[in-house]
């Protein structure tokens, strides 16, 4: 049976390193990995997925939780032969990495968390959730779209950054990005997971972000048994692609270690 969901799967086919699964954030898609896979990809295998809703996999209308994405990826895994291996998230994405880890933790050699948070969401959040969901089916994704821009990378970033984070959230699905705000605003609070996490982590955060504050990143690194901290300055919630060579210094050395 083939995957349900779209992906991109680099295999150089090199056993002593250790496979990086990467999940994007919302409202985007895989190709928010690009300065990742274009580094990281010659030397181990990559692989990184298009939720369901979003980028070239099909759309689920209603609501869609973080516990289906994280189904969703240990199937992918399983169809690819995948047993352990390295998975980061940004933002949502991160935050399906910690669904991730309370499901299926032992198969995880290590954990990326960027630009995310662990908290349940308030009553406020849920509220806004529900409203941004109902515009956006209402309204379509450019106007949000243009909104955001610059709360989702700096106003310094270069124009070919903004520009790819502006086509990939104008070519989200509205239906797909409603129903995973909607999922997304019944999260369960992760804080009592992440003392329990025995694998390493590295946890990454933009100085700029407004989103997910330094803070927050400071507060997984301090309930974390096995973590290190990494602020990139000069960015906001996409460092990934608005400082890719100081993050991805952050993350190969982390990778290192694990091949180790």
């Amino acid at each position: 049976m083939p995957p349900f969901l779209a992906f991109e799967d680099k295999d150089p086919g090199i056993p002593s390193r250790v496979p990086l699964v990467l999940v994007h954030g919302h409202p985007f898609d895989r190709t928010m990995w690009h300065p990742q896979l274009t580094e990281f990809a010659a030397a181990r295998r990559v692989i990184t997925p298009d939720l369901r809703g979003y980028g070239a996999s099909p759309v689920t209308p209603g609501t869609v939780p973080l516990s289906r994405h994280a189904e969703d990826i240990a199937g992918l895994l399983d169809h690819l032969g995948v047993d352990d291996f390295v998975l980061g998230g940004l933002s949502m994405g991160g935050q399906i990495v910690m669904e991730c880890a309370a499901r299926f933790g032992d198969r995880i050699r290590g954990l990326v968390l960027a630009d995310t948070s662990p908290a349940a969401e308030t009553p406020e959040g849920r509220r806004h959730r529900a409203a941004l969901a109902a515009r956006l089916l209402a309204e379509g994704m450019r106007g949000y779209a243009d909104e955001v821009l610059e709360k989702m990378v700096a106003p310094s970033a270069a124009p070919e950054v903004k520009a790819h984070v502006h086509r990939m959230m104008t070519a989200t699905s509205p239906e797909g990005a409603a129903a995973a705000l909607r999922g997304r605003a019944e999260r369960p609070d992760y804080r009592p997971l992440l003392p329990t996490v025995t694998a390493p982590a590295l946890v990454l955060v933009g100085a700029d972000d407004t989103y997910t504050p330094v803070r927050d990143a400071e507060a997984m690194h301090a309930a974390l048994p096995d973590s290190a901290l990494h602020v990139i300055e000069g960015a906001a919630h996409l460092p990934n692609l608005e400082r890719p060579r100081e993050f991805n210094r952050a993350l190969g050395d982390f990778l290192a270690r694990l091949d180790g």
